[in-house]
């Protein structure tokens, strides 16, 4: 936020205030969370994937990166999403590396201020934060990073993938480049839609305007809240569960429409990008309805105590519950207006759903398509 060195003294001081303003309130989450230790306790603690062979192990590596570039045209042709962006090769990583890449992308999105700040600054936090995510490492098939890169990482979690696909007895190579359409589908809402970063980043940064409290305090007051909630206390709205409802239900307004705001996000890119793996059918996909109808049955299968806890505490079921809304919210826009008019919801933040349109498309159609 710096001027440019033709502009008058008060602007180029106002502009000097703002910067400071603005990186007053970055600092509160920035530094917060010691992400080089939330990588190596995370590292430290991961279990090891499905045991392999090394040709197995191999050969789900060549296929994945095959099929990251190959499911780019079946993901635009369907979405009618287009852009003059490059097409990479996904990162294929195991449990390890994606949490390395999963702590980077945070330091990245929250400001990384740990320099400086003390020999202890973030430690506590960075443990529990390393713990989380050595939980959320073994269930990850993939994930797109907006924030590395000059144009995103695509990252492929190969022994999840592997794992997930054995559980399920379905086609590898077919599954493969399913776990593909969809991660490809958010690379392409990213790249089609160059604001959603910056939109997400500025959400983010709203979060830590809401006072000094160090993150790490914050983190351990909304564990013990979640802790000692009921299970069956929640709502089957996912902004009321989890670390992420509590987080919503203690914060002021603004805070709390940043969350909504952010949720709702997350909805819609995840369930667009259900709808266009499902879409594309099974000229891409053969036995696409087997692996669909196999992945829902998967998803509802009681989980032991230990892992319902954890998912709990992580939101694991609230980030599910996205998947179906969403994907609903998707399924019934583009069915009543088509592809192309529901491609509006990727103008700009007024025409992301709201929290009283996701579950009601056609206020969303009313408001936004006409």
């Amino acid at each position: 936020m710096t001027g440019s060195s033709d502009l008058a003294a008060t602007d180029d001081a106002a502009s000097r205030d703002g910067a400071d303003e603005s990186a007053s309130r970055r600092s509160i989450l920035a530094g917060s969370v010691d992400w080089d230790l939330a990588a190596r306790t995370g590292s430290s603690v991961v279990p090891s994937g499905p045991r392999t062979t090394r040709y197995s192990a191999e050969q789900v590596v060549a296929e994945l990166s095959a099929a990251s570039v190959r499911a780019e045209g079946p993901v635009r042709e369907v979405s009618l999403l287009a852009d003059d962006r490059p097409v990479p090769q996904a990162r294929i990583v195991d449990r390890r590396g994606w949490i390395r890449a999963a702590a980077d992308s945070m330091s990245e999105l929250t400001g990384d201020g740990e320099r400086g700040r003390g020999r202890f600054a973030g430690k506590p936090a960075g443990v529990q934060a390393g713990a989380m995510l050595a939980f959320l490492s073994t269930a990850i098939l993939g994930q797109y990073d907006p924030f590395t890169g000059p144009d995103g990482t695509l990252l492929l979690v190969a022994p999840n993938i592997m794992a997930v696909e054995r559980a399920l007895g379905v086609s590898p190579s077919d599954f493969r480049l399913w776990v593909c359409l969809h991660e490809v589908t958010h690379r392409v809402q990213f790249s089609s839609a160059p604001w959603l970063a910056d939109y997400m980043k500025r959400n983010v940064e709203v979060l830590g305007e809401a006072g000094d409290e160090p993150f790490n305090e914050v983190l351990t007051r909304v564990l013990e809240q979640v802790r000692s909630r009921r299970a069956d206390s929640a709502g089957d709205d996912p902004a009321d569960k989890g670390v992420l409802g509590v987080l919503r239900a203690t914060q002021p307004p603004a805070q709390r429409e940043a969350i909504d705001r952010l949720l709702m996000l997350g909805t819609l890119l995840e369930g667009h990008a259900d709808h266009v793996m499902d879409a594309v059918g099974p000229a891409v996909v053969p036995t696409v309805s087997q692996i669909r109808e196999a992945f829902d049955q998967r998803r509802k299968r009681p989980a032991n105590p230990l892992q319902r806890l954890l998912r709990a505490l992580l939101g694991v079921d609230a980030k599910i519950a996205q998947y179906v809304r969403g994907k609903a919210f998707v399924d019934e826009v583009v069915g009543k207006v088509g592809m192309e008019r529901f491609n509006t919801v990727w103008t700009d933040g007024e025409t992301l759903p709201r929290t009283d349109e996701i579950n009601a498309p056609q206020r969303w159609i009313d408001r936004v398509v006409g």
